[in-house]
């Protein structure tokens, strides 16, 4: 098998798949710093809105926008929606030239990055497994943190690319570690968003002026993203930020189901899912993450 050598200039033709809170606006950076940008969008309107907003071009179908595509990249939803973007006659590994690089920003498993990544090199393309953190606010502003598994040639040449739309790039390993590493980033996560919650509602119940407990804690050992950044919407219980309570009970699962295959115990991780699933059940699944204040004051109203 050939080894696939890569593109080498400063802005490159690239596809983006998928346009939904996080994809829309990182291929929006895309454009912004000058790369050539064709979208798809299993929903054709929103391709059609953001060529509107942003120039470029959008594809009837992810082979249409890979076709002549220095860079590949994708935001879905899960497992099969990126195998669905990716295989078969109409995926994106069919029309993509050799060389080219796919570069998925998905939260998925690591067996599918390691499946596409075998795929990929089978077609004589690479793939990146490069699932993200920092939200829709993140997307925005062009400040991901974004974790990468590959090859190394494939992930020096993307990376000043993704740097469009991220403050950190990283690469953790070979296919499957950026999901492995995004797992970490969640799990992390979970103990961090309910232990909020429950200070919260604790602090409510003794009486105190939660905006100023938050300014005093902050500025010491409790600190933490999370406090400075959902304590105060949490506190006027505004939850429509961030990332959504269906979007990680999906990602909680992914970690679940790789630490039965490990052997790692997450019993934190698996309480808090349960509270999310009780958040989901009061009809609050497309609410983001710091819901789980929400719950709490519930249970005692």
């Amino acid at each position: 098998m050939n080894t696939p050598t890569l593109p080498d200039s400063a802005t490159h033709t690239v596809a983006f798949l998928g346009l939904g809170v996080m994809g829309d606006p990182m291929a929006g950076h895309l454009a912004r710093v000058g790369h050539r940008v064709t979208v798809y969008n299993r929903t054709a309107s929103k391709a059609h809105d953001w060529v509107r907003r942003n120039g470029g071009h959008s594809a009837a179908t992810p082979r249409e926008a890979a076709a002549g595509a220095d860079f590949v990249f994708s935001c879905v939803g899960n497992d099969d929606d990126l195998r669905a973007v990716t295989l078969g006659p109409d995926g994106a590994f069919a029309g993509m030239q050799p060389g080219a690089v796919f570069i998925d920003h998905t939260t998925t498993s690591a067996d599918v990055a390691r499946e596409l990544g075998l795929a990929a090199r089978e077609r004589g393309l690479f793939f990146l497994d490069a699932p993200v953190s920092g939200g829709q606010a993140g997307a925005q502003n062009g400040t991901l943190t974004v974790m990468c598994g590959g090859e190394a040639p494939a992930f020096e040449r993307a990376q000043p690319v993704i740097a469009a739309f991220a403050r950190a790039v990283t690469r953790l390993g070979d296919n499957g570690a950026g999901q492995l590493c995004k797992m970490v980033n969640q799990i992390a996560i979970a103990g961090v968003v309910q232990s909020l919650a429950e200070a919260i509602a604790f602090g409510e119940h003794a009486g105190l002026d939660l905006s100023t407990v938050l300014q005093v804690i902050g500025k010491g050992a409790a600190q933490s993203w999370q406090m400075d950044n959902r304590g105060p919407t949490m506190i006027e219980g505004r939850y429509d930020f961030g990332f959504a309570v269906d979007l990680m009970r999906k990602d909680f699962g992914l970690c679940l189901q790789e630490a039965r295959h490990n052997g790692a115990r997450l019993p934190v991780l698996a309480l808090v899912d349960q509270f999310y699933a009780d958040v989901q059940a009061a009809g609050g699944g497309r609410l983001d993450t710091s819901s789980l204040l929400k719950r709490l004051r519930d249970k005692n109203d």
